[in-house]
């Protein structure tokens, strides 16, 4: 049984979530700058059977083609089909995600020092995108 993988994609940092093998419960894997997060999938991918990657992405892509941070998704997707071409990939709406972490992250007693800290978040809003996906794909 093979893992899904979710990637909500920062400038700065990107968030991370995955699924158990039985792809029932999501879970907030990690917050990785930007920067590093092609070596840190390379490696967790080469570790971890991961059978799809969904990738967060704005609602409506062609109103937001110009905004940056949708040009550098769409480079780094291009870069990842690449490298892992027998992984499918799919885009998510992302909208809202992170409002829905925060909310997540209150509701679930965090101390606030931890809400606080922007990386968390991340995951977090990854959480919400995978099972998002899950909650359209798995449906019973």
């Amino acid at each position: 049984m093979a893992r899904l993988l979710a990637i909500d994609y920062g400038g700065k940092r990107t968030g991370l979530a995955v699924t158990d093998p039985s792809k029932i419960i999501v879970s907030p894997l990690q917050s990785v700058e930007t920067t590093y997060l092609t070596p840190f999938l390379k490696e967790y991918l080469t570790k971890e059977n991961v059978e799809r990657i969904i990738v967060g992405y704005p609602e409506n892509p062609m109103e937001d083609r110009q905004n940056p941070i949708v040009k550098q998704i769409i480079l780094f997707t291009d870069n990842l089909k690449r490298l892992f071409p027998n992984i499918p990939l799919e885009f998510y709406n992302e909208e809202f995600s992170s409002v829905e972490a925060v909310g997540l992250l209150r509701e679930g007693n965090f101390k606030k020092k931890y809400r606080q800290t922007k990386g968390n978040t991340d995951k977090m809003a990854a959480a919400v995108i995978l099972q998002g996906w899950m909650d359209e794909n798995f449906k019973n």
